[in-house]
C-alpha cells in the first residue's frame, strides 16, 4: 500500500481559526472559570493551542473514547476507555474534540459528562464532517472548519497512530503500489 497526504488546511489557516474560536469563547464565557475536557488523543494539540489563547482560568481534564481502533472507518460502537478525573459537578465544561463526523462519539461523551451534573457543557470541535452525520441533532457549539467526507490526518489526528505530529490537516490517500 502506498500512502500520500495532500494538504487540506494549512498550518497558518489553523492558527488563525483557533485564535478566532478563542475570541468567541472568551466573549461567551466572559472570564468564567472553564474546565477544558480533551477527547484523547486526537484533540490534544488543538486543546493546547486553544487554551493558550483563552483569558479565563482553565482546568484541564481528559477523556478517551474509542470507535476507530486502527482502521480508517468507525466501528459504530463507542466505549469510554478513560474517564475524567476531576469532579465535573457545577463546572463549566468545554469538551474539546478533534472531529465531529458520525456524531456517535459526541453523543456518548455528552451523555456521560451530563450525568456528572456540570453547570454547563458545550462542545468545541476543530473539524466538522456533516456528510457523515448519523446522529440527528448533534452539532458543536464551536466549530473550526467544515470539511468534506475525506479521511484526514495531522494536527493530532492519526491513521494507525501515525501522522499526529503534522502541523497541518491533510487528506490521507491510500492506494495500491
Amino acid at each position: 500500500m502506498k500512502e500520500s497526504i495532500s494538504i487540506l488546511i494549512s498550518e497558518e489557516a489553523i492558527r488563525k481559526r483557533v485564535a478566532e474560536m478563542a475570541d468567541k469563547i472568551n466573549h461567551d464565557y466572559n472570564n468564567e472559570r472553564l474546565t477544558l475536557v480533551c477527547a484523547l488523543k486526537g484533540a490534544i494539540i488543538f486543546m493546547a493551542d486553544l487554551s493558550r489563547k483563552l483569558n479565563a482560568f482553565v482546568d484541564f481534564d481528559f477523556i478517551s473514547a474509542s470507535s476507530y481502533g486502527d482502521s480508517a472507518s468507525p466501528s459504530g460502537k463507542v466505549q469510554i476507555v478513560k474517564d475524567m478525573e476531576l469532579n465535573a459537578e457545577d463546572r463549566h465544561i468545554l469538551l474539546i474534540e478533534d472531529i465531529l463526523d458520525t456524531g456517535n462519539t459526541i453523543k456518548t461523551l455528552r451523555r456521560h459528562i451530563l450525568s456528572k451534573n456540570p453547570a454547563s457543557l458545550k462542545v468545541c470541535s476543530l473539524l466538522d464532517k456533516p456528510e457523515r452525520r448519523m446522529v440527528a441533532g448533534i452539532e458543536a457549539d464551536y466549530t473550526g472548519f467544515t470539511i468534506p467526507d475525506k479521511f484526514v490526518v495531522g494536527y493530532g489526528l492519526d491513521y494507525a497512530q501515525r501522522y499526529r505530529n503534522l502541523p497541518y490537516i491533510g487528506v490521507l490517500n491510500i492506494g495500491e503500489e
